[in-house]
């Protein structure tokens, strides 16, 4: 078997339930453990592999051994830290009366079999835009918290110990469609209290659905989302919730032929249906972005959503006021100066460390071939992106 082909086999057994053949059995060699442990821990996966792995007698002593258990005592010391920080989270917020909502991770986890499996690195919470500022100082003063960033989405601030917490203010994202970023919009007009709360909210299923695919779509045309995406949405698949709904809202808001594709390949890794062409390009892109996905995937898909080389070339040269804004806050207050800090943006590429990034990411994109080009263009069509 593949390493891949043994990725996604171990991945059944670890989630699914099911037992390793007879040739998952024979392919325990330190050399082939060592291959797989790569590919899992590329796609931070490989504390659900060296789980299966270790059940059914499959580690021995050597150096693929150490470091499949390394990585399960690390998810779950992870998960205790994210499971006490999301607690004095909700605490706190609960305390200050200010409206929220959990995200991502810490709903999907109590799906998995062990919440420990789905390993996240933060914590997303989300606020009413006005309740930002307010929900920053609470946590800064009860919890003892340091704020970092803030982009167009979220603010980034840290724990003491060193957890990550993003407290979204809008769920909708650069690069959404228009019709999902209508969608999203509408989460607080649909939310609903969460038993035994008063200011603890949650999302329908369908919308919680919804934003799940959006998320997965929109990395998916960064680079690639993963694998541990895919698992969630298999899960989620798995809670006999009404399909009816969730692909009404998913056709509403342009995500229904992302979804179907995503579905299928789901199938095609965790229930042994056959892959097609589709799938088959979308597991070759996926695997070799990794979690966070690569760069030669991101302007490959970036250049065709952009409208060719040169759109693309400008994209990258001139930047939106929605994005420059919170590298220079100063343009929150005052637009007028949006040229100068264009410029000065250009100053920080050239002067500090950016100018090799920026000519390597335009070098790859002039380097695309028409034929590659048209083959990027097909398969987006292809998922519905």
């Amino acid at each position: 078997m593949q390493v891949h082909e043994l990725l996604f086999a171990w991945l059944s057994v670890a989630l699914c339930g099911k037992q390793p053949t007879e040739q998952m059995m024979s392919d325990g060699g330190e050399d082939t453990l060592l291959s797989l442990y790569r590919l899992a821990a590329k796609h931070d996966v490989a504390h659900l592999v060296g789980t299966a792995l270790s059940k059914h007698g499959m580690l021995g002593e050597g150096e693929a051994a150490t470091k499949f258990q390394k990585k399960c005592m690390t998810a779950v010391f992870r998960y205790e830290g994210l499971k006490y920080e999301l607690f004095e989270v909700c605490r706190v917020l609960e305390g200050a009366k200010i409206a929220f909502m959990s995200l991502k991770g810490s709903v999907l986890r109590d799906l998995y079999p062990e919440p420990w499996m789905r390993t996240s690195c933060d914590i997303d919470v989300l606020v009413r835009r006005e309740d930002l500022r307010g929900a920053i100082e609470r946590l800064r003063a009860e919890l003892g918290y340091t704020e970092r960033e803030q982009n167009e989405h979220d603010v980034s601030l840290f724990s003491p110990s060193g957890v990550h917490v993003e407290l979204h203010y809008d769920l909708v994202e650069d690069g959404l469609f228009r019709e999902a970023s209508e969608v999203l919009r509408e989460v607080w007009q649909v939310a609903s209290l969460k038993e035994g709360y008063s200011y603890h909210y949650e999302m329908t299923d369908e919308l919680f659905y919804f934003y799940h695919i959006a998320h997965m779509a929109k990395h998916f045309e960064n680079g690639g989302c993963g694998i541990r995406p895919f698992i969630d949405l298999w899960f989620l698949d798995g809670t006999g919730s009404d399909t009816e709904k969730r692909d009404a809202l998913l056709k509403r808001g342009g995500l229904y032929r992302f979804a179907e594709c995503a579905r299928v390949l789901c199938g095609v890794w965790f229930d042994g249906t056959a892959h097609n062409a589709v799938t088959e390009n979308m597991q070759s892109y996926i695997i070799s972005g990794g979690v966070y996905g690569n760069n030669e995937n991101r302007i490959a898909v970036q250049q065709q959503k952009k409208g060719g080389k040169l759109r693309y070339a400008l994209s990258k040269i001139f930047v939106s006021y929605d994005t420059l804004k919170f590298q220079y806050p100063v343009l929150q207050r005052h637009a007028f100066l949006m040229p100068i800090m264009q410029v000065r943006r250009w100053c920080r590429i050239l002067f500090c460390g950016g100018a090799g990034r920026s000519v390597r990411e335009l070098s790859y994109s002039g380097g695309i071939t028409k034929t590659e080009a048209a083959s990027v263009k097909e398969f987006l069509e292809q998922i519905g992106l």
